[in-house]
């Protein structure tokens, strides 16, 4: 029997909806164990948090330097072989660089960095590790869209001619209308999120979805962020129009202050013979619009469904799977490839996505500070 995934943690203790979502989609495959990490700055509260989850506390470590540090003293057989960062924005370069440097896989939340310099440097340190990095654009790992992924890849769309995006949450409502909580939340301090709030959290979810779906490279874009105060120095609502390669154009359109919006994601691609249509919030629905035809509405787990999108699936037709699941597909694509087998390269985000990213955010907020111009991605 082949031995699990030795996985550590970086960040995500206490009540971190991100970090419930790693440590479940880590187990889903039984390819994973956790066996150590850095759950939280504080001691007590990082040792408390692993006594709650029932972890072993012998490699549960004060801080990121002696978890390496003494990770490197084990044996290969032994030590931690991939690790997770899921700490704040401002964190993920640094940690991300040193575990590069030391041999370590790396799977990280997005925003990849908060600049990108720091993402090339990333990439160039990565070519030199020779290791496994994913990036978690979480949604890709839905099994209905790596099917709208395969069929537009396989041309039943025909020429693609418009792609489109929104991303509305409401979340920071309670918090931007309020002048010392929005001067106190990490979410819009620049030191901590990077250049940008909306299009850094969720405006980048869309961008590679977009990518990750159409197949197409969004070369140029046009945006107008909103920042709603003048003291807040963090876009918490935007639109960008797109230019694509082959002529395709389309639009982003992301907000943070979309009142009572949940979490409304959706995407639509448009061919010259049909248009496919997701939404997070019912992702086992896909929709394909083709003109004079009824609507049909594609389901996860059916035999009509791609190897990519069936590989993704756990459940049989009419057992509803959601955002675990998703992520768990994504981790099941890295231990693929840190075990050495055969994987579809739509499996999980790799370091390119999270390299373009980045430049994504720059060039959208670059955009908008000249006034609103076209800027080459």
């Amino acid at each position: 029997m082949n031995k699990k995934i030795r996985l550590g943690i970086l960040g995500g203790g206490g009540d971190s909806l991100i970090g419930v979502l790693h440590r479940v989609a880590s187990t889903m495959y039984d390819k994973y164990q956790i066996v150590g990490g850095v759950f939280n700055p504080n001691w007590e509260d990082n040792i408390g948090f692993a006594n709650q989850i029932g972890l072993p506390t012998n490699r549960i470590y004060k801080d990121f330097e002696s978890l390496v540090n003494e990770e490197l003293k084990l044996p290969d057989t032994e030590r931690i072989q991939v690790i997770s960062i899921l700490t704040p924005n401002f964190l993920h370069f640094p940690m991300a660089k040193k575990l590069l440097e030391n041999g370590f896989h790396v799977i990280c939340e997005k925003p990849m960095t908060t600049t990108y310099e720091e993402a090339k440097i990333l990439s160039i340190a990565l070519k030199k590790a020779k290791t496994i990095f994913a990036i978690t654009y979480t949604y890709t790992g839905y099994p209905m869209i790596r099917q709208m992924r395969e069929m537009i890849l396989n041309g039943e769309l025909g020429k693609i001619q418009k792609v489109d995006a929104q991303y509305y949450q409401g979340w920071i409502n309670p918090i931007i209308h309020d002048k010392e909580k929005r001067s106190t939340t990490w979410r819009l301090n620049p030191e901590k999120s990077g250049i940008s709030c909306c299009i850094g959290d969720i405006g980048t979810h869309a961008f590679d979805m977009l990518e990750y779906v159409s197949g197409h490279k969004i070369e140029s874009v046009l945006a107008d962020l909103n920042y709603l105060y003048s003291d807040n120095k963090m876009d918490i609502d935007g639109t960008v129009l797109l230019r694509c390669n082959n002529k395709v154009k389309g639009v982003i359109c992301t907000s943070q202050i979309a009142t009572g919006e949940e979490n409304s994601f959706i995407i639509k691609v448009y061919g010259d013979k049909a248009g496919l249509k997701w939404e997070q919030e019912n992702p086992n629905y896909l929709y394909l619009m083709e003109e004079g035809k009824p609507l049909q509405v594609l389901k996860p787990g059916h035999a009509y469904n791609s190897e990519l999108s069936l590989d993704g699936t756990k459940l049989p037709p009419g057992h509803p799977e959601g955002i675990f699941d998703s992520m768990g597909n994504i981790y099941k694509g890295v231990a693929k490839a840190i075990n050495k087998e055969p994987y579809n390269h739509g499996e999980f985000p790799t370091i390119i996505d999270g390299v373009r990213g980045m430049s994504f955010i720059e060039k959208v907020v670059e955009s908008h500070q000249k006034g609103n111009i076209w800027v080459n991605i």
